[in-house]
């Protein structure tokens, strides 16, 4: 490393040397190019405050950090902790979801805030003296779409606020280096941006065939030592990453009782949606964009949400010999593919016409980030084009939790549910509503009215409610389905401007 990357690794990036003692005081990147071209969701959301001068310099220290990451991919970071000031904890602890649960400490938002200036100075000097301590997760679980349970591990608060803050200070570093089909989890990119990418793949590139993935248990089975190993690339400073490895070992608690972890991170955790793109970033980015540069003999398109994984290819011979190298390489990082999660299929312009001359069926669908892509035709043209309809398990599994939830509010003033209904609904309609999903938008407001209609007629026997009376409530409350996403193109080319 160079004497000048070596200054501005040790935080001189604006002329000053910063010492990284207790008591100091403490920008969305350009998105990288579309598809195809070379170059928790627990925790965050909430608005800062507005910044104060000390806070901007502060901002403009990590952007120094952001600019020497930008100018010299190489660079070792030898100093970055002392960027975690009290200001940054305060901008972390505010970036917060206010209605997380808590974790082991039984401490909330509200409850933290309180003295909140001096706990996170207190915190600020434990970080800077060594002395801060990780707690474990708590392990909890909530329903899958299958049925099944998903577990989370929600951390303690403190460690919320010090993972958040890491997590700002990596970020300047590592959306430098990650790859322009990554989604997951970044600042200023969305599951809407990662759908956008891939319907426009497949309608721009010659994609004849399309790889499902699934890494069986990413979360559950990321390798602690090959996760420090890539994150020792760039962030030299001992001090940031004793206290990931804090992090990775605090282990986790159930009913009671620690359980020690060696591999895996929780879902849920601030820091694991970080954590889990550095690690596919060199197991899976780099390496799939040396393969597609120099192992495809045709179009290749690639779109990475965390862990969940599609690639379309022009070849039935490329998308095989992928898949099973790909297999090698999650093997050697102690990865592995489900078998039941991962399909190849005949998708695209030519799979309906070139299914139909063998005999076969409709081309499969996909899933993908909550939609099933079809193979489709336009009703005026006739020409192909990739439909997205709302996931049937997905539709089903959220009506199932709004009946229980309706039957838990059955005595509630009538004005109380509806306005949370509106909420509801709107809530999946700004996620659902994507052009050519009429109908399933339709469809779920339908069952929402009927479901709510049934709970009121079953509130009293006395006297129920009729039609003429129900429908001023739904006029009032339950909002109409229309469309609120542009066309995948017009966003996307928006986005990625040539």
């Amino acid at each position: 490393m160079s004497r000048k990357s070596n200054m501005y690794a040790a935080g001189e990036s604006d002329g000053r040397i910063v010492p990284a003692k207790c008591p100091n005081k403490g920008g969305q990147a350009p998105a990288e190019g579309m598809e195809g071209r070379r170059p928790t969701k627990e925790n965050i959301g909430q608005a800062t405050p507005p910044r104060t001068r000390s806070r901007t310099s502060e901002s403009s220290a990590l952007l120094g950090v952001r600019e020497v990451a930008r100018r010299d991919k190489q660079t070792r970071f030898t100093a970055l902790l002392h960027h975690v000031t009290t200001g940054l904890l305060r901008d972390s602890y505010y970036a917060l979801k206010r209605e997380a649960g808590p974790g082991v400490d039984g401490v909330t938002w509200r409850e933290y805030g309180t003295d909140l200036d001096e706990r996170l100075v207190d915190l600020h000097c434990r970080i800077h003296r060594g002395t801060y301590r990780a707690q474990p997760s708590k392990r909890a679980y909530i329903p899958k779409a299958d049925g099944r349970q998903r577990p989370l591990g929600i951390a303690a608060l403190e460690d919320k606020v010090v993972q958040q803050a890491i997590v700002m200070v990596l970020n300047q570093i590592y959306e430098e280096d990650f790859l322009g089909f990554s989604y997951g989890f970044r600042p200023g990119r969305s599951p809407h941006h990662a759908l956008d990418a891939l319907w426009v793949g497949i309608m721009r590139k010659k994609v004849n065939w399309i790889l499902d993935a699934d890494i069986r248990g990413f979360f559950d089975s990321l390798s602690h030592e090959w996760l420090v190993k890539f994150i020792e690339h760039r962030v030299a400073d001992r001090r940031v990453l004793r206290l990931i490895r804090k992090w990775l070992r605090a282990g986790v608690s159930e009913e009671g009782e620690w359980t020690k972890t060696v591999v895996g991170t929780p879902q849920g955790a601030v820091v694991s949606p970080l954590l889990a793109n550095i690690y596919l970033h060199y197991v899976f980015d780099l390496w799939v964009r040396h393969w597609r540069e120099h192992r495809a003999t045709g179009d290749v398109i690639v779109v990475r949400y965390a862990d969940d994984i599609v690639a379309g290819f022009e070849h039935r011979a490329d998308a095989e010999r992928f898949l099973e190298e790909w297999k090698e390489r999650l093997q050697k990082f102690g990865l592995e593919l489900h078998p039941d999660k991962t399909r190849l299929i005949e998708f695209g312009r030519h799979a309906a016409e070139h299914r139909k001359q063998q005999g076969e069926s409709k081309p499969e669908v996909f899933n993908f980030l909550g939609f099933t892509h079809i193979c489709g035709k336009t009703r005026k043209t006739g020409r192909f084009i990739v439909k997205r309809k709302t996931i049937p398990k997905r539709l089903s599994a959220k009506l199932t939790e709004l009946k229980w939830e309706l039957r838990r509010r059955w005595h509630q003033p009538v004005a109380e549910v509806g306005a949370w209904l509106r909420s509801v609904v709107q809530g999946y309609f700004n996620y659902h509503a994507v052009p050519g999903n009429m109908d399933s938008l339709n469809s779920f407001r339908a069952q929402v009215i009927w479901r709510w209609y049934r709970a009121l007629q079953r509130r009293s026997q006395r006297s129920r409610t009729s039609w003429e009376r129900f429908w001023p409530l739904i006029d009032r409350w339950i909002p109409s389905a229309r469309i609120l996403h542009p066309h995948p193109n017009v966003r996307f080319d928006a986005r990625y401007l040539r």
